[in-house]
């Protein structure tokens, strides 16, 4: 095949312990899916079904340095649980979920969060402020087939040595065979996917020259320089 312009580089994800790495074909992040956060964010969890929004596919960076955005002086922090697919499909069962998982990883949702509240506001879509360059930085994934697939387990963030984010996967309102399952009746879901799972409570910004140290139970540590 010929392209009249050259093609961008396939987006991709280191892998823990392999030379090869996995391709990103879409991200989908999961909002609001643990209680403690839906009520800092103002919400109430227990009136609302999941909700999804997409960032790029290179918007996830596997280097460890995150580029202060512009157009925003409030960027906040939110760690999450990175579910990487190797299997997809259309209305896939429950109980099927997490044979499409291929790993696991320790990611940050990086939101403008000034851009994001002008855009509740007028009743707009979130991509300026959730699907800008970098917005995923992302540990590493490590195979299912080494780990499992983890259910509970600490979640954590420390912003320059000081706790910020604390929480337990099992926190999670919406749990990962369920986000599956509830998504491929939304889109069809594909290898290369990836699903990042929501935040516990505690976001909060960012400032330039900060390091941010996540960790999630069981499947690794995050550390990103803000620059």
């Amino acid at each position: 095949m010929s392209f009249v312009i050259t093609p961008p580089p396939q987006a991709a994800l280191p892998v823990q312990g392999d030379e090869r790495r996995f391709p990103v074909h879409r991200i989908y992040c999961v909002g609001r899916n643990y209680a403690a956060h839906a009520v800092e964010m103002g919400h109430d969890p227990d009136k609302e079904p999941p909700f999804f929004f997409q960032k790029n596919p290179d918007n996830l960076v596997s280097d460890g340095r995150f580029p202060y955005p512009p157009m925003s002086q409030d960027v906040h922090h939110e760690i999450e649980l990175a579910v990487a697919l190797q299997a997809g499909g259309r209305d896939i069962p429950l109980e099927q979920a997490l044979a499409c998982v291929y790993g696991y990883g320790v990611a940050l949702d990086m939101t403008r969060r000034d851009l994001q509240d002008q855009m509740k506001k007028a009743s707009r879509p979130w991509e300026i402020a959730k699907a800008f360059e970098a917005s995923a930085p992302c540990s590493p994934l490590v195979p299912a087939a080494a780990i499992g697939h983890p259910d509970h387990g600490a979640i954590w963030l420390d912003v320059n040595g000081a706790r910020r984010q604390s929480g337990d996967l099992n926190q999670m309102i919406w749990k990962v065979p369920e986000m599956i399952a509830y998504l491929s009746q939304l889109f069809t879901l594909a290898p290369g996917d990836v699903i990042l799972s929501g935040t516990p409570s505690g976001v909060g910004a960012i400032q330039r020259g900060d390091r941010l140290h996540g960790h999630v139970e069981g499947v690794g540590e995050l550390q990103v320089q803000v620059i």
